[in-house]
């Protein structure tokens, strides 16, 4: 179904309403999620919805609504609802839409090959995932879930004001859990990739990298307490930094709920590293060429020296705080109204291999694993969660670790990075290559 023309349809109906100002949005999708299990397909789902949302300006008042149905009379309901919604909501100086703006031309988003390939070659992916996992090492036991899926979808949106953009766009992952026993031990290991692009996805990678992680901590034991120096892998750094996130997110700094609030130029970090939020990221999972409101997706860098430079906004945060938006309106589909979040958010490689980031410590810890790090204080920033890893010593792997507890303060945590790893890699919208950290408390037994 073609996005433009239901959005003319619904301009059409907007027509002779007593409206300040509107703003549709449309967006279809086909997607499928195939699970498999021991060499047969236990899961087989496909969906194609397609839907479209109006927000309809009303003085100081913004409503909301959508449609999933394109039958006249619902969507003549859709904006009826929406005006309902401006006209009851508490008035708001600040509320209104962006204006328009140069959207930026993004090459890699869609694969025009993708729906070629047979269902048979998705299918096979899932199995040949499996078996290529269980192969790899006799310890591995059994496979929780091999997975392959994919969306094809496409976004437009309009505004009074001129905003006009569209795109289309493909996804495709594979992921696999596998666990792995010897001498009475269980652990799991799990991996994922991501592209655009259905050959773009290293299946091989994935199943060595899942193996490795589920055989490596068998036999894991623990430690006596100690602070120490620790390396964080690329995951665990990923999952710590995803608890400062949101902190840097302008609503949030507008609230008070931001451990950054009233902070902006201070250095705070370490002076080794950039943080940045990237919404035209070549190959990102949160890659597009305009937020959920129109506004044009951008490159915007955060932190730099240790020096906090800014903070993400869309236009309604940014009408509060007398900027422009930075293209960070979140918007999972048209079910929702935009809402602010990062995109690809990440802190930048660094120039030291990851496996030097061990050289030079006499006792310390490699994380590779962390427990209950969303429990962390995402105002305060101070976290005590379950981790595992291995013992370091004179700068090499010694031992696995397992049952130990990791605690202290994500902004201490920031600034007290003495290396930066160079294996950035992204397992959703926030990433982090690996870190060094120059003293962690470390609770064992």
């Amino acid at each position: 179904m073609e996005l433009q023309k239901i959005i003319d349809n619904v301009e059409t109906l907007l027509k002779g309403r007593a409206l300040d100002g509107w703003e549709i949005m449309a967006g279809a999708s086909r997607n499928l999620s195939i699970e498999v299990k021991d060499q047969k397909v236990d899961t087989f789902r496909c969906s194609e919805p397609v839907g479209v949302s109006v927000r309809l300006l009303q003085g100081e008042g913004l409503g909301f609504s959508f449609s999933t149905s394109m039958e006249q009379a619902d969507l003549v309901r859709m904006i009826d609802n929406a005006l309902v919604g401006a006209a009851t909501q508490t008035p708001d100086r600040f509320n209104g839409l962006p204006q328009a703006m140069p959207i930026p031309r993004l090459e890699g988003l869609f694969d025009s090959t993708l729906e070629t390939v047979p269902e048979e070659a998705k299918i096979a992916r899932g199995m040949d995932l499996e078996r290529l996992t269980l192969a790899s090492d006799s310890r591995l036991k059994r496979v929780r879930k091999s997975s392959y899926g994919e969306s094809d979808y496409a976004v437009a949106i309009r505004n009074f004001l001129g905003v006009s953009g569209e795109y289309r766009g493909t996804s495709v992952s594979s992921s696999i859990a596998v666990i792995a026993e010897a001498d009475g031990d269980s652990q799991m290991g799990w991996d994922f990739g991501f592209s655009s692009r259905f050959d773009g996805v290293d299946i091989e990678a994935i199943a060595v990298e899942a193996a490795r992680k589920a055989t490596a901590l068998l036999g894991a034991g623990t430690i006596p307490t100690m602070r120490c120096p620790a390396v964080l892998d690329s995951h665990v750094a990923g999952e710590i930094l995803g608890v400062l996130a949101p902190s840097f997110v302008a609503e949030n700094v507008q609230k008070g709920r931001s451990m950054l609030a009233a902070k902006l130029g201070e250095r705070l970090f370490s002076p080794i590293f950039r943080i940045r939020d990237n919404g035209i990221l070549d190959g990102g999972m949160a890659t597009t060429p305009f937020d959920g409101e129109g506004v044009a997706s951008q490159d915007t860098l955060l932190v730099e020296n240790g020096q906090l430079l800014g903070y993400l906004y869309d236009s309604y945060c940014a009408r509060k705080d007398g900027c422009a938006s930075t293209g960070n309106a979140s918007r999972g589909g048209v079910k929702g109204a935009p809402h602010m979040g990062v995109s690809n958010f990440y802190i930048e490689n660094g120039p030291a291999p990851a496996s030097e980031l061990l050289t030079g410590i006499t006792r310390g810890i490699l994380l590779v694993d962390v427990i209950g790090m969303h429990t962390a204080n995402a105002i305060s920033g101070d976290f005590s969660v379950g981790a595992s890893g291995f013992l370091i010593e004179n700068g090499k792997v010694t031992s696995p670790v397992k049952g130990i507890a990791i605690s202290g303060n994500i902004m201490d945590l920031f600034a007290k990075v003495d290396a930066v790893g160079d294996d950035l890699r992204f397992y959703g919208s926030i990433a982090s290559p690996s870190l060094l950290i120059s003293s962690l408390d470390v609770s064992g037994t």
